[in-house]
């Protein structure tokens, strides 16, 4: 299983303390394999990632598409969703990113 963490850096303050530097997610592009989609009654992220990835740590792929924010797990029914479905180039992408 993924881990959407793997990727983030470690450091340590002057006192010793463990600092988690941010993970800058990826700009994810609108592309022609996209799948559209509208959620049914109960649907989260984590659930629409299990089914479209077999990875429910992919959630943020999808939140990250569909410009959902912080804390949004459960979906509206009736909204339409986008699934990306190139998720090799967004976590390739994720690991090129620069961490501030």
């Amino acid at each position: 299983m993924a881990n959407r963490y793997k990727n983030t850096k470690i450091t340590k303050d002057p006192t010793g303390t463990r600092v988690y530097k941010p993970t800058v997610y990826p700009k994810i592009p609108i592309k022609n394999s996209d799948l559209i989609i509208t959620p049914k009654e109960g649907e989260r992220l984590e659930t629409l990632a299990a089914t479209h990835y077999g990875d429910t740590s992919l959630w943020w792929i999808i939140a990250a598409a569909n410009n959902l924010g912080k804390g949004t797990m459960k979906l509206t029914p009736g909204e339409r969703i986008r699934i990306p479905r190139d998720i090799q180039s967004i976590n390739k992408d994720l690991k090129a990113e620069e961490y501030v």
